[in-house]
């Protein structure tokens, strides 16, 4: 069910993590080893540095890390270089159904839109989510739409009915698909039921 951890400059220096590959080394060393897939944020100014710390980042495992590069012009650049070099690639921040078309022509494996800002800055981010999936749908492209800035469960089962089977979020939203007062009860009566059973035999 929970298949990889992400993460990018903003949420390292949220933790007083170092954004230096050494320690994106280091992180992905421990996620690696209860997760099949790990996801970091290249950084530069210019493609070819995109490129160079995409490649320096990725060479921990090209088969299990996955580098994000904004879904910019310098970006798309990057990311072809990096997909040629054979570097799997999550276009991330962002926050239009027209830069699915980006990610499909360029044929990277994700793209990242973030649904809860672009609902912050006006815009209907579930909409977005559902026409991004019908693009790559409608052209036939292997991209996914990894949801991101997830607040709650809800929305994670409104887009899983709509296709969209690819998110990411915080592990609060993570115990909110657990959470179930119903299911918790029913359990408690199933041990209480085992219990009594253990004993009147």
């Amino acid at each position: 069910m929970f298949y990889g951890v992400t993460c990018n400059p903003t949420l390292l220096e949220r933790a007083n993590e170092p954004c230096t590959v050494a320690n994106l080394h280091k992180l992905a060393s421990k996620a690696l080893l209860y997760t099949d897939e790990f996801m970091c944020q290249s950084w530069g100014s210019t493609a070819d540095e995109l490129y160079q710390t995409g490649m320096a980042i990725s060479d921990y495992d090209r088969e299990r890390v996955v580098i994000k590069v904004p879904v910019t012009a310098t970006g798309a650049e990057a990311a072809s270089k990096l997909t040629k070099a054979g570097v799997r690639i999550c276009f991330t921040a962002c926050y239009d159904k027209k830069q699915a078309l980006i990610a499909a022509s360029s044929g990277v494996e994700y793209i990242a839109p973030y649904l809860g800002r672009m609902t912050d800055n006006g815009k209907d981010g579930y909409d977005e989510c559902k026409k991004m999936q019908s693009i790559v749908d409608g052209l036939g492209s292997g991209t996914r739409i990894l949801v991101a800035s997830l607040r709650d469960a809800d929305t994670i089962t409104q887009l899983a009915q709509e296709g969209l089977d690819t998110f990411t979020f915080n592990p609060d939203v993570a115990r909110q698909l657990f959470d179930e007062p119903l299911t918790d009860n029913a359990a408690e009566e199933f041990e209480d039921a085992a219990a009594r059973g253990g004993m009147s035999g």
